[in-house]
């Protein structure tokens, strides 16, 4: 397991995070997500651990703030060093009834910090994100609401999820001018067979020393390697229908899986390993959360690390999966060819 510093930062993170939405139960539209028991979450976290992982990513929303009790229990049941991990969660989603039971307002903010330290029982959150936008409340009111939690010891860091470019960009320019704390890691998606982020989003972040969190490497199980060009059912969520997310371009995952599958067998390994080393061969990428509800899966997403790609690899890989054109980006290039390093 390596372990690199998250954005501009001196604090190291595994390359590989437990992310434990798969902890407890719940019904709705994430019921085909969640499902293990306290056993199965010390089980999945003592795994991690063993090999090397030091970073864990939750959310007060995950199964209703289930899965932040469930990680804390795990943690205290395993006897581990509280100060020997990197515990993420984040705040945003809807917790309550009323009218101010979300959103990234100082009130919510406030009780939701409180709230999450309850149930991880732990004094502090070294990570402390938004889980997306909130456009009726000003920046300046959420970043400050963030930096009085830092002053206040309760926070080490903070970060961003789920935030179009400008968002971002504009909240690193608010911390810099009001003296604030600033987000030091973008917590989004990103996978070969969904390269979108390439387009706005990585160049802000290499630009401005953000570090990248991945969440849903695998494209929703998509990249699992459950699924062919024949057999678009499957075994996952997915293909019973009961989950059908993150959107995908299904013709050029397909593309993508074509060039996987021969290649994993050459090196003894998976489909699945094989996308989340090439997310962990990428320059922007932090780390990749990985969640499971099996232990067979998380062994096999364990795996990931020992990949290795030639050069023509990668360069066959990026070929099948890259972004198709699109403006500004064409013209920028066409533009830039007598300004290069």
């Amino acid at each position: 397991m390596k372990y690199n510093l998250l954005g501009n930062t001196g604090l190291k993170v595994s390359e590989l995070c437990l992310g434990t939405m798969t902890f407890g139960r719940q019904g709705g539209r994430f019921a085909a997500i969640n499902g293990v028991d306290q056993a199965g979450a010390d089980a999945l976290l003592k795994r991690s651990l063993d090999a090397g992982v030091n970073f864990i990513d939750t959310a007060n929303v995950y199964t209703e703030g289930q899965s932040e009790e469930m990680t804390g229990q795990a943690i205290r049941n395993l006897g581990v060093s509280r100060d020997d991990l990197v515990l993420a969660t984040k705040v945003r989603g809807k917790m309550g009834d009323g009218p101010n039971d979300s959103g990234l307002t100082r009130k919510h903010i406030m009780q939701q910090a409180e709230a999450s330290l309850k149930r991880l029982g732990t004094d502090y959150l070294d990570l402390y994100q938004i889980h997306s936008y909130d456009p009726l409340t000003p920046l300046q009111e959420t970043l400050r609401a963030l930096d009085d939690l830092v002053r206040q010891g309760k926070v080490r860091y903070i970060g961003a999820s789920n935030v179009a470019a400008w968002q971002l960009m504009k909240a690193l320019d608010i911390s810099h001018y009001q003296h604030l704390e600033r987000f030091v890691s973008l917590q989004a998606y990103y996978t070969i067979a969904g390269r979108d982020l390439e387009r706005e989003l990585v160049p802000l972040l290499l630009d401005q020393q953000v570090g990248l969190m991945v969440w849903s490497p695998l494209a929703g199980g998509f990249l699992s390697g459950k699924y062919t060009r024949e057999n678009q059912q499957g075994e996952g969520r997915r293909g019973s229908g009961s989950f059908d997310f993150p959107p995908v371009n299904k013709d050029l995952a397909f593309n993508v899986l074509d060039k996987l599958r021969p290649l994993a067998e050459a090196k003894g390994s998976t489909v699945a390993a094989l996308a989340l080393a090439w997310l962990l061969h990428q320059p922007v990428v932090s780390t990749v959360i990985i969640g499971a509800k099996k232990m067979n899966q998380l062994d096999d997403n364990l795996t990931a690390v020992d990949v290795q790609f030639t050069p023509d690899e990668l360069k066959e890989l990026d070929e099948v999966s890259q972004l198709a054109p699109e403006y500004p980006g064409w013209m920028l290039q066409f533009t830039g060819g007598d300004r290069q390093k």
